[in-house]
């Protein structure tokens, strides 16, 4: 199981650091914001990945290795949009990341918010609601 998670967690990273590169090309805040929001997102993912590792039977020194390994693609996604941006138009990776995050949205999280008994409590979930709209807001407003 290890393994497959670093190789899905290799190409996440690779076309999230294309996307995030990307966002850099429409305008330097864009690029910032994107950034942030993809290191929001990463921090809690590879310490999971970490803990899958570590679950797995992988000892500490060699899932953390591995995991910064895979995590490192992210940087060979942004230099390779960088590179590929003479020639083609990367933009067009910013509202495809968009949307893939909002249907990872709609698929993975919403159900659990619906089905779970721990998470059924609609007053929680309505204020996580409504601050996610609240992180949104502010950070459209830098933009």
């Amino acid at each position: 199981m290890g393994h497959l998670i670093l190789i899905a967690d290799g190409l996440h990273n690779f076309v999230g650091g294309m996307a995030v590169t990307s966002a850099f090309f429409i305008d330097q805040r864009v690029g910032l914001v994107a950034w942030a929001a993809a290191a929001a997102h990463e921090v809690p993912q590879e310490l999971g990945d970490f803990g899958i590792l570590v679950n797995s039977g992988w000892d500490r020194r060699r899932a953390l290795i591995y995991n910064v390994a895979s995590g490192s693609t992210f940087l060979v996604g942004g230099l390779v949009a960088y590179a590929l941006s003479g020639t083609v138009d990367i933009v067009f990776l910013v509202p495809f990341a968009a949307g893939n995050f909002a249907y990872i949205g709609a698929t993975d999280l919403l159900p659990e918010l619906t089905t779970d008994p721990a998470l059924t409590n609609k007053v929680t979930g309505f204020a996580a609601f409504l601050a996610g709209l609240a992180i949104l807001w502010v950070a459209a407003s830098f933009v």
